[in-house]
């Protein structure tokens, strides 16, 4: 038990932060932390992409459905969507309506709940359900009775999603920001886009057939790098760099359904970014 103060008139438990400016630059530095309490440790979360996957229908839905439900018998899963075609719409009307970026943030969001509860009816003879973030602290109950929660990915900003660091208008905190910020804060065992490509190249190889492959890469290495077109958001990436608890994610094609599981068992599969804390990095940009 740390020392009363009483000097004041008042009583106060002694701690360092107690007369510091919460926006102190020393003060912030000092409160970092090696080790991170990891609320759901054993789970991995499953990032689906909209465009990629469910604007493609059936054929890449259902084999997607069949492996998940397949795998949830050896893994503690959840799964995550974007909006695809559809938030993509939504986004052009909003911009053209003049909303400001917290009105986009808020609107896309609903856009997402649809491929969510096509996900969810495919699962819920599987143990799908709904999952929404008013249920968070529910998680380990869900997972705990064999249940897949699926979730949509734009982060609950809403009307406070920042303005954007890069040029144009629209939110810099998309789907897989949101996916990922939840698998931080529940310390979560693994996180693995699933996406219509073999991983992360040095541009778009469906539109230039010169683009690189790349197999492994940090986070600030994808960010200073240039390139014209990544599968990922560029601010998961500064995210990603920043992460305690998740230092890795993967970059899988989930229209070969055996990459997942290969992903899942900790296979050389698609492409591994780092963050800078990562043990292998050495805590350095690479």
């Amino acid at each position: 038990m740390k020392a009363m103060v009483k000097d004041d008139g008042r009583t106060h438990l002694d701690s360092a932060l107690m007369r510091e400016s919460l926006v102190s630059k020393s003060l912030i530095e000092n409160t970092d932390s090696v080790t991170v309490q990891r609320m759901v440790p054993d789970v991995r979360v499953l990032a689906i992409g909209g465009r990629s996957i469910m604007d493609r229908g059936r054929e890449a839905i259902l084999p997607l459905v069949e492996a998940i439900a397949e795998l949830k018998k050896e893994f503690r899963l959840i799964v995550g969507v974007g909006g695809g075609a559809r938030a993509r719409h939504t986004y052009e009307i909003g911009i053209d309506l003049g909303l400001p970026i917290g009105g986009l943030a808020r609107i896309v969001g609903g856009v997402e709940e649809n491929n969510r509860d096509i996900l969810q009816f495919l699962l819920a003879p599987h143990g799908g359900i709904t999952f929404i973030k008013e249920h968070f602290q529910d998680l380990q109950l869900f997972l705990a009775n064999g249940m897949i929660p699926i979730c949509i990915g734009q982060p609950p900003y809403h009307f406070w999603e920042p303005p954007s660091k890069e040029k144009g208008r629209l939110p810099d905190n998309g789907p897989d920001v949101g996916l990922f910020l939840q698998a931080e804060v529940i310390g979560a065992e693994q996180f693995i886009f699933v996406k219509d490509v073999d991983g992360v190249y040095t541009d778009d190889p469906q539109k230039n057939p010169d683009a690189k492959f790349i197999a492994e890469i940090t986070a600030r290495e994808l960010l200073d790098g240039g390139y014209p077109d990544l599968p990922i958001e560029r601010e998961f990436l500064r995210t990603l760099d920043n992460a305690r608890s998740v230092t890795s994610v993967r970059v899988i094609n989930g229209l070969n359904t055996d990459n997942l599981r290969r992903a899942l068992e900790g296979d050389a599969v698609g492409t591994i970014i780092y963050s800078r804390r990562h043990p292998g990095t050495g805590g350095k940009n690479r």
